[in-house]
């Protein structure tokens, strides 16, 4: 009940310090100044407005919105997948299917990879797929980029405008964090890859890939990709918090952590 009572707080709130009637589609979401830096490996790239937030979101889950990002157009049901725990709704001129291995001979994973009808944008997330020992992280976000690419029947990639490896730790388990900023042709596209070693070499892989036309990537990011995957933070008809902490997991720096907000 709190957690309802919180959602509806915040959205009564959107509502009175909004200018117009017009929602996040008019007034970027307040990340129409937003700017951040990345590295490629020559050195730093400057990222701006809604797709640079969209990056910096893929990498900590905490950008300056002002709004809740909601789907405008929402399809009437949610996606049918075959998992009970993987419940999202599609944009209306999108369409869904569940994730299949990408390597031969591995398990199918968990996930979802949306297209726009005419082809143009597509929005995928795994949260788990593995992966045999003798691939590295590289290896994999290779396998990833290739993917996406027969996606659009486009060899090679002309810019990576960002490219970082990052190795962390959560709870004593070691994973690395690695994503991408590419633009191929007109498109421009956002990958990220979380990997974990399991027992016996193995690894678990999270992996992500948000691709459009890039003139229409700001738009693409507010009105698709940040609703879409504000959707994976919310459940049961209020605001998720996992970690009980009192702040939404969409605006927690660290959901699962209760000591950090």
């Amino acid at each position: 009940m709190k957690l309802i009572k919180l959602y509806s707080s915040i959205l009564t709130l959107l509502a009175i310090l909004s200018c117009s009637t017009n929602d996040i589609n008019n007034n970027q979401n307040g990340l129409a100044n937003f700017q951040t830096t990345c590295v490629n490996g020559n050195g730093n790239n400057t990222l701006t407005g809604p797709t640079g937030a969209y990056y910096k979101y893929a990498q900590t889950g905490v950008i300056p919105l002002t709004q809740v990002p909601i789907l405008q157009n929402p399809q009437l049901l949610p996606f049918p997948h075959s998992s009970p725990l993987f419940v999202i709704t599609l944009p209306q001129g999108y369409k869904g299917e569940e994730s299949r291995p990408l390597i031969a001979n591995a398990p199918f994973p968990l996930g979802i990879d949306i297209d726009r009808n005419d082809g143009a944008v597509t929005w995928d997330y795994v949260p788990s797929s593995t992966y045999p020992p003798n691939f590295g992280v590289n290896d994999i976000m290779k396998v990833v980029i290739d993917n996406m690419l027969n996606t659009y029947d486009f060899n090679g990639i002309d810019d990576v405008v960002c490219s970082i490896n990052v190795p962390q730790s959560f709870s004593g388990i070691n994973f690395i964090y690695a994503s991408r900023f590419l633009r191929f042709g007109r498109f421009t596209a956002i990958v990220w890859i979380n990997v974990k070693e399991l027992p016996f070499g193995n690894f678990s892989v999270t992996s992500s890939v948000s691709a459009g036309p890039t003139n229409e990537f700001d738009r693409l990011v507010l009105d698709i990709f940040l609703p879409l995957s504000n959707q994976l933070l919310v459940g049961g008809g209020s605001l998720s918090d996992r970690d009980n902490d009192g702040t939404p997991d969409i605006y927690d720096r660290e959901p699962d952590n209760p000591n950090i907000q």
